[in-house]
């Protein structure tokens, strides 16, 4: 039953991605729509700020927000492996033995 639903999962996702780029053949680009007015192209700096920069930049600014207004709990935090510290867990093991 499972070989079944995969292959017309298969089926239908090959079907579709086809389609998809049938329809959407280059060709349609080279004519110009009624009020088509395109605008100047994009230089490489102004793509690369445009597409790579900003997103980096909006990511930093994310991070850094994140990072100065935690206001978690130090007990909650997760330690690394081999970190120095108790935690609550192992603090209740050495209480109990």
């Amino acid at each position: 039953m499972d070989k079944k639903n995969a292959l017309r999962a298969g089926a239908l996702a090959a079907g579709t991605t086809l389609m998809m780029l049938l329809m959407s053949s280059p060709a349609l680009a080279l004519t110009r729509d009624d009020g088509d007015d395109p605008g100047t192209g994009l230089s490489v700096v102004e793509t690369l700020g445009l597409y790579v920069l900003a997103p980096l930049a909006l990511f930093a600014v994310i991070a850094g927000l994140v990072l100065v207004l935690d206001r978690s709990h130090p007990d909650h935090r997760v330690s690394a492996p081999g970190a120095k510290g108790k935690t609550k867990a192992k603090a209740k093991v050495a209480a109990k033995a």
